[in-house]
């Protein structure tokens, strides 16, 4: 972790030598200079001081200067006196904190009142950020016995200047009124701090995390020390040690986080120049420089980033501990008294795993047979506070890994294999560290960032993420969710496998090369480590060294080609892999991002199963898909389904005859039916045919247009869809046999849902058909890129794809995800007279990945010269 070098002293600076006199008039000029020469100071001395002496000199400076303002406002001769609260009242300021201040007023007079005025709005002239409220004693207890927050700052108040009998009255009735129960303060502390975890979906690991109230942040320690405050009636955090609640070495470890939080905090305030507690992407980078991390950009991002979530597991840990030693002490729980023993080591107390002696991991196995226990006692919720400090102190005095014990590695294959063991038990190993104790490249992955938008969470916590949606495929609590993957692990002999390859799929990340290729490399050591035969260890390292190849050709690769099925079909080769693949897919995509997964994926991946398990199934060595057949099948439910709306046979038999076999292949006999009777339905005049809607409940909206066939449809359309803030995820066009197009797009609104909006999609229609129609030029896009693409770089890519197609050319874009990019695209294929046949648009975070299958003019492939040229205008586009 990067430290600055601790200063014996601040380089002292004399602020105060130059201040107006008190018997002078203040002036705001002088102030505003003096505080700007203070702001230069800090900003120098962060480089190299102590925080903790930077954040107490500052809340010293500020001391002074409204010492100094009260008098000169004259507000000394008043019965007012003026209190610090909030972090100001701790003696703790940052750059852009609020000054949190508490005004003290009996008398309520209107001279006071009025000089309170000119004193305030003499500060916020300054610029400063001042938070206040003017009350009498007795209003402050009012206020704070229905205010759990009001009453925290009261506890905090520290006395600035002023009549100082106001503030003894205070303060006597603070400790003997007080509004808030020891046990009252407490429930309602972790109640406010449960709520506040639940708004960052109750992880730590959240890529642009709130330093202050994100989950182990500056807020955790300080709900320790609010709750130890008031319980213990002091104002010091040592009371905690005092009164044995922690040990010295905690408390030096908590205050040791808190100050590497100041730290980071600290210098996000001076890189934003205000108050500002979101390591936001755009603030990462010269946070990290300002901390010494280097200038490498991703590199020293990331690098900050690992230390940072090191630093809030640690302080999650302490928090959870401390807080139920609390709830011991202060509600004295019975249930957590109750206790009844699982053998010599454990017992259950209450809902809670705890050693039943205080040397229970001075045997290195214990550390694995605890979790063991928690996963056959499927009602144990947690661990016992007493016990997790006996943890901590076993871990901290660890020399090796654990999996290097023989004794932990069949604990640990028991719990694995145990039903539950992925559960619960995976979960609390997960968070109390023992996974990064036990297995030495999980240790690596610790905190480990992507400086990307694709990536929600550390690598560790995904890791986690995914075992976990893996094990819910099989949790009765969970049941329906995901019936295609809790049908096929409930029939999985090898279960164990599908979570040894969850654990190591990205065990490799940040070590530099395929970390599939040496993930799968530490997945095979890791089962012959383990005894497991070499069946299971080819499977989990085939697993995972494929474990992103179901996800890229389903959703960047043309599902229904059958030539890209087979591709697929030929390298899992066995229907037991396909399952396995399948259901660490699904878990994968679904804890990447909380906004990854939609029904669009889980069709494409449903679809491509089907697909798969169809060619897989055929007793031939040789499997191939049968495209006829699946043709026949669509046309006979299409038909069924129109004639039981009233359509004749002969008509739609004539109908399909001008379409090609093509058109009944990439078509559900739902979409074929609803195309059906609309052109059957359809005058000349009404061309183009426009439907919006989703007959296959795929959670999409799927656009059909109906048109005779002309140049630029596409970038036409394209051009439209990007105006009305909708984008195209799979786009089909097609010929009939007799000049029409029957092209099909897949969209969704911006914000990842379906269109349904009756007014929107009768907007939709009409913009294409004033476009389509020329009555209105294809809308430009002119929005700029977003806050957060504005931080990343992506080099453009162009790269054709070979294919069995000799009219068809498929190439694949990489590049910066950017309002229009699919219009902007569509508009240098119409330049360069490229036809599209089809498109498929993935976006992963950052980075758009799309395919696209275009023609030339004559319907032929792109030659090499044609190839050459579409690569460098498209680069020589993006890359602007």
């Amino acid at each position: 972790m990067i430290q600055p070098v601790a200063s014996e002293q601040l380089a002292q600076e004399d602020f105060y030598s130059q201040w107006p006199a008190v018997a002078e008039a203040p002036d705001r000029d002088t102030y505003q200079q003096l505080l700007e020469r203070y702001r230069q100071w800090a900003e120098q001395q962060f480089i190299t001081a102590d925080i903790d002496e930077l954040v107490h000199h500052r809340s010293t400076f500020f001391d002074q200067l409204l010492q100094r303002l009260w008098q000169q406002f004259e507000l000394n001769k008043e019965t007012v006196a003026l209190i610090a609260v909030g972090g100001y009242g701790r003696q703790t300021l940052h750059p852009g904190s609020d000054i949190d201040l508490l005004i003290l007023d009996d008398t309520q007079s209107a001279t006071a009142a009025g000089k309170l005025t000119e004193f305030l709005t003499f500060l916020w002239d300054l610029h400063l950020d001042i938070g206040h409220a003017v009350r009498s004693v007795n209003d402050c207890f009012a206020q704070a016995a229905n205010d759990i927050t009001i009453a925290t700052n009261l506890i905090e108040a520290r006395y600035l200047c002023g009549d100082e009998s106001i503030y003894q009255r205070f303060q006597q009735q603070l400790v003997s009124d007080f509004p808030w129960s020891s046990r009252d303060f407490y429930q309602a502390k972790l109640a406010e701090q449960e709520q506040r975890h639940q708004q960052y979906h109750g992880t730590s690991y959240n890529l642009e995390p709130n330093i202050k109230s994100s989950p182990g942040g500056l807020r955790d320690i300080q709900t320790i020390g609010w709750i130890a405050k008031r319980h213990f009636q002091t104002h010091s955090d040592e009371s905690l040690v005092e009164y044995g609640y922690m040990t010295a070495d905690e408390f030096v470890e908590l205050r040791d986080c808190m100050n590497w939080l100041w730290r980071i905090r600290f210098a996000l305030h001076l890189e934003v120049g205000k108050r500002e507690d979101r390591l936001l992407f755009d603030f990462q980078p010269g946070v990290a420089v300002r901390l010494g991390y280097g200038t490498e950009g991703k590199q020293s991002v990331e690098l900050m980033m690992k230390d940072y979530f090191k630093v809030v597991l640690r302080v999650s840990e302490l928090n959870q501990m401390l807080l139920q030693f609390f709830q011991q002490a202060i509600l004295g729980a019975q249930d957590l008294l109750d206790s009844s023993d699982l053998d010599d080591d454990f017992a259950i107390t209450g809902q809670l795993l705890t050693a039943r002696h205080d040397d229970v991991f001075n045997d290195n196995k214990n550390l694995i047979k605890a979790f063991l226990l928690i996963a056959q006692h499927p009602y144990i919720k947690g661990i016992q506070s007493h016990t997790i400090r006996l943890l901590r102190n076993a871990r901290a005095n660890l020399t090796e890994p654990l999996s290097y014990d023989a004794e932990c590695r069949q604990l640990f294959c028991r719990l694995i294999e145990h039903p539950q063991g992925c559960g619960r038990a995976f979960s609390l190993m997960h968070h109390h560290s023992v996974m990064a104790s036990y297995l030495p490249q999980w240790q690596q992955i610790v905190g480990q960032m992507q400086f990307d938008l694709f990536h929600a969470y550390t690598v560790d916590e995904h890791t986690y993420r995914l075992v976990r949606n893996l094990y819910r495929f099989s949790d009765p609590d969970f049941a329906g969710k995901f019936p295609l993957c809790e049908s096929l692990v409930a029939a999985m002999e090898r279960r164990y496998c599908l979570y040894l390859a969850g654990v190591f799929h990205d065990i490799a990340k940040g070590r530099g090369g395929d970390h599939s290729e040496l993930g799968a490399m530490d997945a095979r050591n890791f089962c012959h480590q383990h005894g497991y035969s070499d069946d299971d260890a080819e499977l989990v390292a085939w697993l995972v060294e494929q474990h992103l190849t179901m996800s890229v050709t389903a959703q960047k690769r043309d599902i229904h080609d059958p030539e890209v099925v087979q591709e697929f079909a030929n390298k899992v080769q066995t229907k037991e892999r396909l399952d396995f693949l399948y259901c660490l897919t699904v878990a994968d995509i679904r804890a990447t991002n909380q906004s990854l997964w939609n029904n669009w994926k889980a069709t494409l991946l449903e679809e491509l199963y089907n697909a798969t398990h169809y060619l897989l199934s055929q007793n031939s060595s040789t499997p191939t898909l049968d495209v006829r057949k699946k043709i026949q099948q669509n046309k006979a439910n299409a038909m069924a389904l129109l004639l039981s709306a009233g359509f004749d046979e002969k008509s739609i038999n004539a109908l399909w005859g001008r379409f090609t076999a093509d058109y009944f292949f990439r078509h559900t006999p739902e979409q074929i039916s609803w195309h059906s009777q609309h052109i059957l339905s359809l005058a000349p005049e009404q061309l183009p045919l426009i439907l919006i809607g989703d007959e296959n409940n795929y959670g999409t909206t799927e656009l059909f247009i109906y048109h005779q066939e002309q140049q630029n449809l596409f970038a036409s359309v394209a051009g439209v869809l990007d105006a009305q803030q909708l984008s195209i995820l799979d786009a089909q066009i097609l010929a009939t046999r007799d000049g029409f197009v029957m092209d099909t797009f897949v969209l969704l609104q911006r914000d990842g849902k379906p269109l349904t909006s009756a007014a929107r999609i009768e907007e939709v229609k009409q913009h294409l058909l004033d476009v389509l129609h020329h009555r209105l030029a294809i809308p430009k896009t002119h929005r700029p890129l977003s806050r957060r693409m504005k931080n990343f770089e992506v080099k453009t890519r162009v790269k054709f794809l070979s294919s069995k197609h000799q009219r068809r050319t498929t190439f694949e874009l990489t590049t910066l995800d950017r309002p229009g990019l699919v219009a902007k695209l569509a508009a240098i294929l119409q330049r360069l007279d490229v036809s599209v046949l089809a498109a498929k648009i993935t976006t992963i975070g950052e980075q758009a990945e799309d395919l696209f299958i275009v023609s030339s003019s004559d319907n032929e492939a792109l030659s090499e010269i044609q190839k050459e040229a579409l690569k460098q205008q498209i680069i020589e586009e993006l890359d602007y």
